[in-house]
């Protein structure tokens, strides 16, 4: 069992930067795959980048490409993403989740889910 709590949002004006953190629990950590994903009010939750645990690949999605960076520490159990060049539009609570990344299903691979943490980017 992993249990995941996120921190780091809060407002940001347009432009700038924030680094959301997950901190997971359990000693398995290390063999998951690792996600950030996020919904907006009135929107699906939408997938935003992932983690392979072995090897360390990297998935984004289109709209946060180049922008946005994943990361791990598996000695913290801790999984980042570094957002860049916010835009209004990554307004959202952003969930981390631990589990099997699909490429085509990104949502519904992930079995543990933190509660969110807001992020509201000012224009």
């Amino acid at each position: 069992q992993v249990q995941l709590v996120e921190s780091g949002g809060g407002l940001v004006q347009a432009g700038g930067s924030l680094r959301l953190s997950c901190a997971a629990s359990g000693r398995t950590f290390s063999s998951y795959d690792m996600g950030w994903f996020r919904q907006a009010p009135g929107k699906e939750r939408e997938f935003v980048a992932a983690i392979i645990w072995l090897g360390g690949i990297r998935y984004y999605a289109d709209s946060v490409k180049g922008r946005f960076t994943i990361s791990r520490d598996n000695a913290k159990n801790t999984v980042y993403l570094q957002m860049d060049s916010l835009k209004p539009e990554d307004t959202a609570v952003y969930y981390c989740a631990a589990g099997k990344f699909y490429r085509d299903d990104p949502v519904h691979g992930m079995d543990h889910w933190g509660k969110g943490t807001l992020v509201t980017v000012s224009s």
